[in-house]
Parts: structure tokens; C-alpha cells; sequence
């Protein structure tokens, strides 16, 4: 894909934190900054060090249009690149809440367009991204997508589109649950006697390392939890006041989140 892209040109509408990181993962990977061209109002300093064109001529015809500005600047911001649709280049957007549809109505009907729902985490590459593509989506625009979005971490794929709901109110918002959670562990330590900041770091490396060792994918979870569980020890009783709320907190929580991306996708 890289190839192509090298020969035609990728056009990334919008380089802020999300553009940026991937930006940065695809000249990892080995993309030539040349084959980049970036529209962005306000163009970072990094940005400018890349060697892509920033603000320059757009090709006529890239192999990828990315579009990673925020909803509310769609209007303003999407008629720059209308005349490329119609079905040579493959639109990627990662704007939350936007529909294909609405990209469809802009676009044309015959585009292939691709939703794709990273999170936060993919600054440090460590992101996991959904993606659904429309009815003019190949197998073959799937698999460019996930070879763009794979610089930012992992990817999976959709089934229909009103999954992009949930996803939002799991993977999307999720970044946030967890740091939450590392917030009230910092402060339920502290209210135990540790140093605010002893208490942070033991919360945060505590929370990171249980997920790296959980994503190393040796046991589930599950197992995980029952392997550092001894009866009657000091796990079991802390799992014992966490157990009781947890599941049911986590299902409303993201509920609540799902549900509000519904309310915002459809107006």
C-alpha cells in the first residue's frame, strides 16, 4: 500500500494530536514525507520538520484521503477535497460521530469511504482502531486502511456500522475510565497513609503494568485475576468490595457513553 501511496500521494486533512501520530507512524514505517500532503490551518512546528507539503497543491487523484479534523469543522473543512471523489481515492475519516452517510451525501455514493474510531493511546502507538467501510469499499480498501491505521497500533474490524457506537463508548471513551480509575487508586492510597505522590506512581505503574502483562495474552483476565488471588488474602478482600459494584458501574458507564453517541449521531 505504501508503494501506491508513495506514487499518488496521501492528502491528511487536519494534522492535529490524532493526524500527527499518524503522521509519524507512517514516516516510521517508511513512507517518503514527499508522498504527504497536509491541509492544516495552523500547522505545527513538528509538522513543518516532517518534509510534507503542508498547505501546498493537492494531487488530483491520491491513492488516500484522510480526514482527522474535528465534526464541527467538517463543513468548512471537507469541500476542499470533494472534486476527488467519485471512486479513485479511498477516504479514511477518524472523525468521531460522522457517518458514512453524511460523507456519502458530500462525496458521492460511488467513494469508497472507511470510518475508522481510534483512541488517545495511539500517540504512543499503543491505540486500537475500529473500522467499517461502505458498500463501495473492497476488500483491498479495508486492507489499506488497516496498514495506515496498524502505524498507531492494533485494528479490528466491524460487522456493520452502528457498532461504531459501542465502540466509542469502550474503546473511544475508555482512555478516560482508566485514567479515572488511576486517580482514585492514587487517592484511595493516600487515604491510607501513603505520600499523594508515592501513591500516584504506585497507581499508575500498577494500572500499566497489569495491562501489558493482561495484552500479553498468556491467560485472560480472568485467569490473571484468580492466579494473584489467594483465599482469605488481602486480594480477596479488596476483589470482595470491587466484585460487588464493578460490572454493573462498568455496564452503565459505558451504556451511558454508547448511548450518547448515539444521541450526537443522530442530531
Amino acid at each position: 500500500m505504501f508503494d501506491e501511496i508513495a506514487e499518488r500521494g496521501i492528502v491528511l486533512l487536519g494534522c492535529g494530536k490524532m493526524g500527527s501520530a499518524m503522521l509519524a507512524g507512517w514516516l516510521d514505517r517508511g513512507l517518503p514525507s514527499a508522498a504527504v500532503h497536509v491541509v492544516d490551518p495552523n500547522p505545527s512546528p513538528w509538522l513543518q520538520d516532517t518534509g510534507a507539503s503542508i498547505n501546498g497543491n493537492l494531487p488530483a487523484s491520491p491513492a488516500v484521503a484522510l480526514i482527522a479534523v474535528k465534526p464541527q469543522m467538517m463543513a468548512e473543512a471537507l469541500p476542499a477535497l470533494q472534486a476527488m471523489g467519485g471512486g479513485a481515492t479511498l477516504f479514511i475519516s477518524v472523525a468521531a460521530g460522522v457517518t458514512i452517510a453524511t460523507y456519502e451525501a458530500m462525496l458521492g455514493a460511488a467513494t469508497p469511504i472507511i470510518r475508522a474510531m481510534p483512541n488517545t493511546p495511539a500517540a504512543v502507538a499503543q491505540g486500537i482502531t475500529a473500522l467499517i467501510g461502505n458498500d463501495a469499499s473492497t476488500a483491498a480498501h479495508l486492507d489499506a486502511a488497516d496498514t495506515l491505521m496498524s502505524a498507531v497500533g492494533e485494528v479490528v474490524r466491524l460487522d456493520n456500522e452502528d457498532q461504531m457506537d459501542a465502540v466509542t463508548g469502550l474503546s473511544g471513551s475508555g482512555p478516560a475510565y482508566v485514567f479515572h480509575l488511576i486517580e482514585a487508586l492514587a487517592a484511595a492510597g493516600a487515604a491510607q497513609g501513603l505520600a499523594p505522590d508515592l501513591a500516584m506512581r504506585l497507581a499508575l505503574t500498577t494500572v500499566a503494568g497489569a495491562g501489558a502483562l493482561a495484552a500479553r495474552g498468556d491467560d485472560t483476565p480472568e485467569q490473571l485475576r484468580v492466579n494473584v488471588t489467594s483465599p482469605n488474602g488481602t486480594t480477596q478482600a479488596g476483589l470482595e468490595v470491587l466484585m460487588a459494584e464493578l460490572p454493573d458501574l462498568a455496564a452503565r458507564t459505558v451504556a451511558a457513553a454508547t448511548n450518547r453517541s448515539r444521541e450526537l449521531r443522530d442530531g
